[in-house]
């Protein structure tokens, strides 16, 4: 994922959800994939206008079904 977001050119969400079909959208900016074949979860929330990534939270099914996917920020 890293290297792919480094060299993506993402400019809508509509760019992601064609590269990743199942990503789900969350409130204005963030995103959740499944990742490590549906066992865990990342947050990521993208500033398009600026090309950044910031990750919000990376743990598993479990603990994402713990936090607010809209409002957690990495500890």
């Amino acid at each position: 994922m890293r290297i792919v977001a480094a060299l993506a050119t993402w400019k809508t969400p509509q760019d992601i959800k064609a590269h990743y079909a199942s990503a789900s959208f969350v409130g204005r900016n963030r995103i959740v994939f499944n990742i490590g074949g549906n066992n865990y979860r990342l947050i990521v929330a993208i500033a398009f206008q600026i090309g950044v990534v910031y990750v919000k939270f990376v743990g598993t099914h479990a603990e994402y079904g713990r936090i607010d996917a809209a409002t957690v920020e990495w500890e």
